[in-house]
């Protein structure tokens, strides 16, 4: 049976709605109220399935009732019942399952509770699932562990505030900061419009993706609620931290690890506030990265420290030790050439494109390293 918790002003009306609920046979009114107030104290110990809420009362209308009750009772879905058809648009963007207008049908009110148990089995088979969200490089999604459509942001306004509200995620972001970052420039209503309708537009954008995240309207601000939600950068960090000292046994573990880093937090966006977080991630990998390959280098696997050290300057091309450290295994292998290319393309790399000369410790081995081959 559905939970339904019914909120109505009009008392007429809410006797008639839950007489007709009841009829369906499907649903059960665990609660029935003309005053808000009351509700919003009685919803959490109800735990409704469904909330049917009016939108024209006094005191606190239905739409400031909707996004308190979406936080008292976060798995109840909300349904608007009205006499006017002008706050449809509003209603959706808190993520309304229906919109009802008064007088309310019997028909249209079968159709409403289909809708609610689609709802419900959707969330069902998204609880069976895992989901993943992946931001490295760019944001994308997996389920499964197979790729999702990629969203297609109305604005770019929409994609980095979704971006910035992952960042922050389960925190809440007040709307006067919002609106300063991204509207300076602009006067503080046509700013709040704006943030308004970007937040309508990133709902908009997850819900026609088949994305179950909420971002959650309170105290003047929103939350990304990401409960459940696996996110690559923190299962990543999580598996590094769990990971023993590097030995014969393990060090394919740390293989899988580094491979699955595949490339910067957010790093196709270049979003200022999100380079420190970049930096920080980047750091773990090197880290990383430079204990297996020097393993490699003492446990004689010197083809699989060449292919770490690429990786480390491919990734990171401006740490200088990482190409000196190439150069040597190089040397051990017997591969003049490949020590050769390796210090040119390091040349290029800091006099063409930094301008700067090579630190002094590398040239000074480089010079050693050529004179004795060419004594040979």
């Amino acid at each position: 049976m559905i939970q339904a918790l019914l909120v109505d002003d009009e008392r007429l009306a809410l006797m008639k709605l839950q007489l007709m609920l009841e009829e369906l046979g499907t649903v059960t009114v665990t609660g029935a109220f003309t005053d808000p107030s009351e509700a919003l104290s009685a919803a959490p110990g109800l735990d409704p399935d469904v909330i049917f809420l009016d939108i024209e009362m006094p005191e606190i209308n239905g739409m400031q009732a909707a996004e308190l009750m979406q936080n008292l009772c976060p798995e109840a879905s909300i349904v608007f019942v009205t006499a006017y058809n002008d706050y449809a648009v509003d209603a959706f963007e808190l993520n309304a399952l229906d919109y009802v207008l008064k007088p309310v049908r019997r028909d249209r009110l079968q159709k409403t509770l289909q809708r609610l148990e689609s709802a419900k089995a959707q969330v069902t088979l998204g609880n069976q699932s895992k989901l993943m969200l992946r931001c490295m490089q760019s944001i994308r999604f997996e389920l499964d562990g197979q790729p999702l459509q990629s969203i297609r942001w109305r604005t770019l306004k929409a994609q980095e505030v979704f971006a910035y509200l992952l960042h922050n995620r389960n925190r809440l972001i007040s709307k006067d900061y919002l609106i300063e970052w991204l509207w300076p420039e602009l006067d503080y209503k046509k700013a709040s419009t704006l943030l308004y309708t970007t937040i309508y537009q990133v709902r908009q954008c997850l819900k026609q993706s088949g994305i179950e995240l909420q971002i959650n309207s309170a105290n003047e601000g929103y939350v990304l609620e990401t409960v459940g939600l696996l996110i690559d950068t923190v299962e990543w960090e999580k598996g590094i931290l769990a990971l023993p000292e590097i030995n014969e046994k393990n060090y394919t573990e740390y293989v899988q690890l580094l491979d699955f880093y595949s490339g910067d937090y957010l790093g196709d966006y270049g979003y200022i506030w999100a380079e420190s977080e970049r930096q920080r991630l980047r750091a773990i990998w090197l880290h990383q990265a430079t204990g297996l390959a020097e393993f490699f280098v003492s446990s004689g696997k010197l083809p699989a420290a060449v292919t770490t050290y690429q990786r480390i300057v491919l990734l990171q091309p401006y740490f200088e030790q990482a190409h000196l450290d190439l150069m040597k295994v190089y040397d051990s292998m017997g591969d003049r050439i490949a020590v050769e290319q390796q210090y040119t393309k390091l040349c290029n790399l800091l006099n063409r494109e930094l301008n700067i000369e090579l630190p002094s410790h590398i040239i000074d081995w480089y010079e050693n390293w050529k004179h004795i081959n060419l004594s040979i």
